[in-house]
């Protein structure tokens, strides 16, 4: 057949003897000109244009600009586009009715497509360039072919064609598409005046892209950059070179801030309380819905669409499978009656009936399908988050208003407020991500059971019948995983709170060999913790047994019934089409129960919300309102009986409340910087906890604040500041003073942040005077010892440090404000006497007096009273006496003496403490130590933690690039050989036997429907030819026949999953279980030296986060990841099998997942990280500011917390977005080539004309492949990032274990050893580790029995590295020391250790009884546990207990004080009666009252024992019978101690003199 335009089968084909127009081939020749006007118009400009725009790759942000009616050109365009497919098709086809070709049919079609398809290329370019001019050329093209279309559809009505005829219907919609597009050019032009005007508009692009801080543009892209989120390419594939950053990702574009977003929500809330009854508290979900409705009707919509588009595939196939069948047999007779203008026109049922175009119309709908839903998803996302920032910000201005009473009084604690905002805020967006469903579920089941219907008849009714009776099941599955949960997590919380424990006494457990009691309390609590997670598993694996189970077994049941109840054979059409929907139906039925728990969580969640923001709040003082620029709206009125103080004298427009500075004499204003009349006050209950008070507080001078414990000192600070509830009486501040008071409170409160921005706190830096402020506070020698210095990050994160310097920090802080007023609430408490000397002297006399700074202090230190110039003494919640000294002398001597006595006995401490250590060079030591250990941390580098940083170093890019898209097999399998071989068999086998079964339900099922004896003529392999001559009868117990095999083959596959989803729970299970017992014997047994250098947080986290990962999420992970897998394999399988062309367009399509999988993972995990790595900060700033509230609103900060917060929710939310972004990209991607699975395995079955039921199993099963494919690389990178804990874990597991054994066989050791003593140290070297230096060298001594011996020498002297040797816990590389006769290094370590006696410098006390700290072996009997304690002196206070012996012991011992803590080691050293004692220092840490019961039990109880006496106060070693003097590892000095003092310079007397 030639070529030609208007077909060669009738002369008169090119005659125009009617008119030119009457010619239908000339008419759309006509159709062909203005396609071709644009194609000629716009190729040279977009040349042109791209020519020069190849150097800007990416598009420039500032000329990014939306014309007019953006958006809705470009859904013009696509449904332009799509008609036009729809006219190629139809041409096409009616094509193939005609005797020779007529191009004319589809030729106009086809470059209409090409034109419309260039028309949005040419906008989208003008429209980045901002070169609106050339929109005429567009403008002219619609005209045209808007006029051409017309003609043709008035010669179609002419020729009396109606709706009835497709092309008709097809020319109609392309006119009123013309129309349309042409309103919108119309519209630009009178929007942009651009031509035709005067003066065209000059316009600005958003102000976020002017910004180009601004990364996220999902709102600024054009509609198809929306829904392939193309604008993520350069992130995801630039990640694949270098990590992504913070500094990538950028800002969030101003309506996805927080700040927009709690405007948006706040505004909603507030009108609720205008608007309807003021007492009732409004409703946050109208609020919610108000605020963010519009984006959820958005995406429900979105999501109804998306679900109807679903239900086209199973129609398609339906369709496609029975066109096979009856394709040969058109119906050709109606051909002739349905010319017209001499060509073939069809009907639109016609047209449906070509498989061809089926499989085309399949493809379109599931892309169209899957970009609604991603779309849809998107928009939830984001609107979740939005909402979650709003929430946080509403959250946070609460807090900062919430009335001290309330936290201190226990209605909102710490935990309550982190809950709110870690869990409450969470379940709430997670709530809206699943909203959608709530209304769209319920349609799309409705849906599915009304087609099923439509297909099988009643029996349909049976399998959704099924699939409705098990979902109540799985609600309840569902329900009882999240209680296993929670119990599961009670167990952990124990046992990590034992685990810890542990690990802080660690060295104390070694030393007295009671590691594998502990280690059997850690295993007890992982024994109940397991039995949980069995549960847990067992109900985990039955959720995903219903989910695999209820469509086989509704397809069993459904099949079944109809093979007997129905007339009519079931048809290969109809069984796929149905098996399509019922493995549509499984997804909301399973979804449903997940959302309905979720709907439940949100309902209390809100309840906690609302009951959080209906609390009391600080009492509304104006001066809250003044001044502060960032304040966010208003504050809410406080009912209650708390009076506005105005407290800063600011000016009100109310008349009522001028300031009061008018009410007070003239004279007065000056001096008085605050002054309280007639206050009462109170924390919220009826009784005032501060009565009666009037006081003045003197303009620039330093007043004293004294009183007993408790007498109300610090409330009257608070008072002042306006803190507490004031029933009566008034606070004055003269108007001078400045905006904001220093406050320094009793208990320090620190940032988590470096020691400069703890001091600054906001102001300007200045360096002299920061240097004065930190030299008053002695601050230099800590900050020196700190390992960046002043740039170090302390607080809740950061390095601890002891008290003492906590306090110094946050007087400091109170210090370099520039503040007219300085509150110092007892800052001298926590400091020894010299340290508080200085701070008096330098600080507050020198530094704050100089200054002229009104300063209020409150102390106990009575001997600073004579530097007062005014005194406030309270007593009982009132003002005692108000005065100078001088008056108090005067007036009240009784008062005066009182304090006198109690200032000598102050006196008399402050002599015994200068002889003492003072308590700050410990703290300083113990910082020192906490650092030594760190810096030998940071030699010997952790090669895991550090990784990322190491690739950052990498400049061989490639390597890096290798490195960071692998996937940890070898982690993989580490983690199934820890589950054991036998389990890792099963659940291989059963998988594969399971998936197996499953493709052979569906083979049987293709083979049962295809047995119908009209499919003779096909040569089908399935039915032997003697079929014919069968009657009915036969033919149908021959189609019965079917059915037990098909019942047989669902039973197995039933009974398959439910042993596969065991086996993958069990599986995980047991890794976990050995996982967690292999680290913590390992770790537990592993030498001391590892616990120095490993910091304490890194061994607890693989405790906590990666056995948490280990033991709940890299199960499911695996199994989903399996299943996914196998599905995705088992279609592809099954395709290839019908249709082996199939086979050679997968390779392009694997490729190209490789690598949308491969740049997926590794973008996907730095942006997780992200989203972890910015959430903690967050967090943290809610909890620090609910602690330092005080601080924050004396200091007036609020503004400055705000922002911050305001930063950090940002921060997040941008990370967790890009996340989400990054997961539609994937899915998008994932989608689109699974519809093109599903196109090519139509297009491959249609062309081969395979068997029927042979292609409805192939397509049903490609249809699948497009919801596996993105799980497939979701679970990798989820497997991915979670074998990372696996591989943490593993890294402890290859440390050394201490050599437990010994050369030496336990029974060849005597009964009693060391019966006396003896101690005999030859020629000892010992180093900590074999690369270190040795620390003892050359070391001899010998120390008889019973002798008491002294041990001392500078600080790293080596004196405490002896001490260690005795027990062998340092490496012995030369010499050795005997003991008794036997060298210890030949012993079981066991033994040796189980047999001497220490006593350490920190009391370790374990959270039990007082029972198990004695004695955890429970070798003992009560009466020597008594004897123990009176030798302690602490007999009386335990019988004062309850319980005795069993008394409770917090965790660390917390209820006893330091004293009572080292009486109780001792007591556990006397209970081992061991011949030798070794005290490490052990009075550091105690009073003088309790050092000196030490001394005297170490006299009279040890009298017959040897005791090593390890001593940095050499005064405590004077008596002793020997003294050994180290100096750097060596032994310098050895003889009594009087002989030593005899010999002027003998170390030993220097060391005396200068008191070290």
């Amino acid at each position: 057949m030639a070529l030609s335009f208007c077909g060669n089968d009738r002369g008169s084909a090119y005659s125009v003897d009617n008119g030119v127009l009457d010619n239908g081939c000339f008419v759309d020749a006509l159709n062909l000109v203005p396609h071709v006007f644009l194609l000629f118009i716009t190729f040279p400009i977009l040349f042109i244009g791209w020519g020069s725009q190849s150097s800007k790759v990416q598009i420039h942000h500032n000329t990014w600009l939306h014309f007019p009616g953006h958006s809705l050109r470009w859904i013009l365009t696509f449904t332009l586009l799509f008609v036009h497919v729809c006219e190629i098709a139809e041409g096409i086809v009616s094509n193939t009715q005609m005797e020779s070709n007529h191009l004319h049919l589809f030729m106009p079609a086809l470059m209409g497509f090409i034109a419309a398809t260039t028309s949005v290329v040419y906008y989208h370019n003008i429209e980045t360039a901002n070169f609106p001019k050339l929109l005429l050329a567009l403008f002219i093209y619609w005209i045209l072919a808007f006029i051409t279309k017309m003609i043709k559809l008035w010669k179609f009505a002419e020729a009396s064609l109606g709706v009835q005829q497709l092309r008709f219907c097809i020319t109609a919609l392309l006119v009123v598409l013309y129309g349309l597009l042409m309103a919108v050019e119309i519209n630009v032009i009178r929007v942009r005046k651009y031509v035709f005007f005067a003066n065209p508009q000059k316009v600005k692009p958003p102000e976020d892209l002017q910004d180009l801080g601004v990364r996220f543009l999902q709102p600024f892209v054009n509609l198809l950059s929306k829904a392939t989120y193309w604008w993520m390419n350069p992130l995801i594939i630039k990640a694949q070179k270098r990590p992504i950053e913070l500094k990538k990702i950028g800002k969030l574009p101003i309506a996805m801030r927080a700040l927009t977003n709690y405007m948006r929500l706040k505004d909603s809330y507030e009108e609720q309380r205008k608007t309807e009854d003021q007492d009732k508290s409004p409703s946050i979900w109208k609020s919610m819905y108000r605020a963010f409705g519009g984006p959820i009707l958005l995406s429900s919509t979105l999501r109804y669409m998306a679900d109807l588009l679903g239900f086209a595939g199973p129609l398609c196939i339906s369709g496609i499978v029975e066109h096979l069948d009856n394709s040969t047999e058109i119906d050709r007779t109606n051909k002739t009656a349905n010319m017209t203008l001499g060509v073939y026109f069809m009907s639109s049922t016609e047209l449906l009936q070509n498989t061809s175009v089926l499989a085309v119309l399949l493809f379109l709908a599931l892309v169209l399908q899957r970009t609604f839903l991603q779309a849809s998803y998107y928009v939830t996302i984001e609107t979740g988050i939005n909402l979650r920032g709003a929430l946080l910000a509403m959250i946070y201005n609460k807090i900062l208003r919430l009335s001290t009473s309330n936290m201190s009084m226990g209605e909102m604690t710490l935990g309550q407020i982190n809950n709110l905002v870690a869990i409450e805020t969470n379940q709430l967006m997670w709530f809206l991500f699943l909203c959608p469903n709530l209304w769209a579920m319920p349609v799309q089941i409705i849906m599915g059971v009304i087609l099923l219907y439509y297909l099988l008849g009643e029996s349909a009714l049976i399998g959704a019948g099924v699939i409705l009776l098990l979902a109540p099941v799985q609600y309840l599955i569902a329900t009882k995983l999240a209680d296993t949960q929670k119990s599961t997590l009670d167990y952990s919380t124990d046992r990590l709170k034992k685990t810890t424990e542990i690990l802080k006494g660690i060295k104390l457990l070694k030393l007295y060999a009671w590691e594998n009691i502990f280690c059997d309390r850690v295993e007890e609590t992982r024994g109940k913790e397991l039995t949980s997670l069995k549960t847990f598993s067992l109900y985990t694996s039955m959720s995903i047994f219903m989910n695999v189970a209820i469509p086989i077994a509704a397809v069993l049941a459904t099949f079944v019934t109809h093979a007997y109840v129905e007339e009519v054979r079931l048809s290969p059409a109809r069984a796929f089409a149905s098996l399509a929907l019922f493995h549509i139906l499984v997804t909301p039925l399973f979804l449903l129960s997940t959302v309905v728990r979720f709907a439940v969580k949100a309902l209390v969640s809100v309840q906690k919300l609302s009951e959080f923001l209906q609390s009391d709040e600080i009492g509304d003082d104006s001066w809250r309102n003044a001044e502060v620029s960032l304040e966010v709206g208003k504050k809410y009125k406080h009912h209650g009986n708390t009076k506005a103080i105005n407290r800063k004298g600011r000016y009100r427009m109310d008349n009522y409340e001028q300031p009061m500075r008018r009410q007070l004499r003239p004279t007065e204003t000056e001096d008085v910087a605050v002054q309280v009349i007639d206050g009462f006050f109170t924390w919220g209950s009826y009784l005032s906890t501060l009565s009666n008070i009037n006081i003045q507080i003197p303009t620039g001078q330093l007043t004293m604040i004294v009183g007993q414990v408790g007498c109300g000192k610090s409330s009257l600070l608070l008072a002042m500041l306006g803190e507490m509830q004031t029933t009566g009486g008034k606070v004055y501040w003269s108007n001078k003073n400045r905006y904001s008071v220093a406050y320094a409170a009793q208990k320090s409160w620190l940032l988590n942040a470096t020691v400069e921005e703890n001091i600054t706190f906001g102001s300007p830096f200045n360096k002299q005077r920061y240097k004065a402020v930190i030299d008053a506070c002695s601050l230099q020698p800590d900050i020196d010892l700190l390992p960046f210095g002043d740039q170090t990050e302390i607080g809740e994160r950061g390095i601890n440090l002891s008290g003492g310097q906590r306090q110094r920090i946050c007087v400091a802080r109170a210090l370099y404000q520039n503040t007219n007023i300085v509150f110092l609430d007892d800052p001298f408490s926590a400091l020894d006497i010299h340290l508080s000397d200085h701070l008096m002297q330098e600080g507050i006399l020198k530094f704050l007096q100089d200054d002229k700074r009104t300063v209020v202090l409150v102390t106990h230190k009575l001997q600073y009273l004579i530097h007062a110039d005014w005194i406030i003494a309270m007593k009982d919640g009132s003002v005692l006496r108000e005065g100078t000294l001088k008056d108090i002398q005067t007036h009240d001597v009784e008062l005066y003496e009182h304090w006198k006595t109690l200032m000598n006995r102050q006196d008399q401490e402050l002599e015994k403490e200068t002889e003492m250590e003072s308590q700050t060079i410990l703290e300083r030591k113990t910082l020192r130590r906490a650092f030594y250990s760190r810096e030998a941390k940071s030699q010997t580098d952790d090669e895991d933690e550090e990784e990322e940083v190491e690739e950052d170093d990498d400049d061989n890019m490639s390597m890096t690039t290798s490195r960071r898209s692998k996937i940890p097999w070898k982690m993989c399998c580490r983690y199934l050989s820890s589950g054991g071989f036998l389990m890792v068999f099963l659940m291989v086998s059963s998988k594969l036997a399971k998936h197996s079964v499953m493709v052979a339900i569906d083979y049987w099922l293709a083979a049962w429907t295809s047995s119908n004896p009209h499919n003779q003529s096909l040569a089908d392999p399935f039915v032997n030819a003697t079929n014919y001559t069968k009657n009915d009868d036969t033919q149908i117990a021959e189609h019965r026949s079917y059915v037990p095999v098909f019942i047989i083959l669902c039973g197995a596959a039933i009974a398959l999953c439910l042993i596969t989803s065991l086996t993958v729970e069990f599986l995980g299970v047991a890794a976990a279980t050995n996982l967690h017992h292999n680290l913590l014997n390992k770790i537990i047994h592993a030498p001391i030296r590892f616990f120095d250098v490993t910091p304490l947080g890194q061994i607890l986290n693989r405790f906590s986060a990666d056995t948490n990962i280990i033991d709940q999420h890299i199960p499911q992970t695996l199994e989903s990841l399996t299943r996914s897998i196998l599905l995705c394999l088992s279609a592809i399988g099954v395709i290839a099998f019908v249709t082996p062309a199939f086979l050679i367009a997968l390779v392009p399509l694997m490729v190209a997942f490789y690598f949308i999988q491969k740049y997926f993972r590794v973008a996907s995990k730095d942006l997780q990280d992200l989203d972890d790595s910015t959430q903690l900060p967050l967090l943290c700033h809610f909890s620090e500011t609910a602690e330092g509230l005080t601080t924050i609103r004396a200091f007036r900060h609020e503004a400055r917390f705000k922002q911050r917060m305001l930063e950090l929710t940002d921060t997040n939310n941008t990370a967790y977005l890009f996340l989400s972004a990054a997961n539609r990209w994937l899915e998008v991607r994932t989608d689109y080539l699974g519809a093109v699975i599903v196109l090519t395995a139509a297009v491959a079955a249609i062309w081969t004309s395979s068997q029927s039921g042979l292609v409805g199993l192939g397509l049903t099963y490609a249809l699948t492949v497009t919801n596996y494919l993105n799980w497939v690389v979701r679970n990798l990178a989820d497997l991915e990032v979670q074998m990372a804990a696996v591989k943490k874990v593993n890294s402890f597991l290859s440390t050394e274990s201490e050599n437990y054994e010994g050369s030496m066989n336990v029974s060849q050791v005597p009964e009693d050893w060391p019966q006396h003593g003896e101690i005999k140290i030859q020629d000892l070297c010992v180093r900590y580790d074999t690369m270190l230096k040795p620390v003892l060298k050359h070391v001899n001594a010998h120390i008889n029995p019973g002798q008491k011996v002294g041990i001392c020498g500078r600080t790293g002297s080596g004196k405490s590295s002896l001490s260690l040797a005795f027990f062998n816990m340092v490496d012995v590389f030369d010499g050795k020391i005997v003991i008794d006769g036997i060298d210890i290094c030949k012993l079981p370590l066991q033994t040796l250790r189980s047999r001497l006696s220490i006593i350490l410098q920190d009391p370790v006390l374990f959270s039990g009884s007082i029972r198990l700290n004695l004695d955890p072996e429970c070798t003992c009997t009560d009466d020597r546990l008594w004897e123990a304690l009176e030798i302690a002196q602490l007999k009386n206070m335990v019988k004062a207990l309850p319980g005795g012996l069993d008394a409770v012991v917090t965790e660390g011992g917390e209820n006893f004080s330091v004293g009572q803590r080292q009486l109780f080691c001792l007591a556990r050293a006397f209970v081992r009666k061991s011949s030798i004692l070794i005290m490490d220092e052990a009075t550091a840490s105690i009073d003088m009252a309790t050092e000196n019961i030490l001394q005297k039990v170490v006299m009279t109880a040890f009298a017959d024992r040897t005791v090593v006496t390890i001593a940095h106060l050499v005064s405590s070693i004077l008596e002793a019978e020997q003294v050994l003097v180290f100096e750097s590892g060596t032994l310098v000095e050895s003889d009594s101690a009087p002989n030593l003092l005899a010999q002027e310079d003998s170390l030993f007397s220097i060391l005396v003199r200068t008191h070290k």
